[in-house]
């Protein structure tokens, strides 16, 4: 499938009843409104495409751009486009699909670092959902790390905005289960 035929399977995809509700959370107003049941199907037909994805994330299209993180290939996702792709977003939904695809680059870690001291809410989002998707995947992230980034969510979780308080205590919640010798620190 080329971009056009992905963009035309989206919009007959796409119904009045999700674009209302996607709406509702922040989607914006360039969607069809595609079910996620529609979008993995999609996903599987298409396979790991990074072109697709690149164009698909231009079209600034809310499902293009959800689809397009489902199809990107982490290993030839660049830490350039990861930014372009971060300062796009708008909808925090997609926050923490990009977020999933950026934990499986090999600059995970760099941007993870970077992002959660952003002070832009989405930003930051995805600095500690990235966090997450790391330790789910037990990326390596020492027990030094986690005491460090407990401390520093302890003392910012309550000034940070709301999605990226949730992404926070999501962090805390991972650090606790996967790190055991840290799950008290965490509670």
């Amino acid at each position: 499938m080329d971009f056009k035929d992905v963009i035309a399977e989206l919009k007959k995809l796409g119904t009045a009843q999700n674009v209302k509700v996607y709406k509702r959370h922040g989607a914006g107003d360039n969607l069809f409104g595609v079910g996620f049941a529609n979008l993995n199907v999609l996903k599987k037909k298409i396979g790991v495409n990074q072109q697709l994805a690149l164009q698909l994330w231009e079209s600034g299209n809310t499902d293009a751009r959800t689809l397009a993180t489902l199809i990107a290939d982490p290993k030839q996702m660049t830490s350039a486009q990861a930014n372009k792709w971060i300062e796009n977003i708008s909808y925090y939904a997609l926050v923490d699909l990009l977020a999933g695809l950026i934990a499986k680059t090999p600059f995970a870690k760099e941007k993870m670092e970077e992002w959660m001291k952003s002070p832009q809410e989405y930003v930051r989002q995805c600095g500690y959902s990235i966090l997450g998707g790391l330790l789910k995947d037990g990326a390596g992230i020492s027990e030094a790390d986690c005491q460090r980034y407990l401390k520093t969510i302890e003392k910012e979780i309550h000034s940070s905005p709301n999605r990226a308080r949730h992404s926070m205590n999501g962090a805390v919640i991972g650090i606790g289960v996967f790190k055991p010798a840290l799950t008290q620190e965490a509670l």
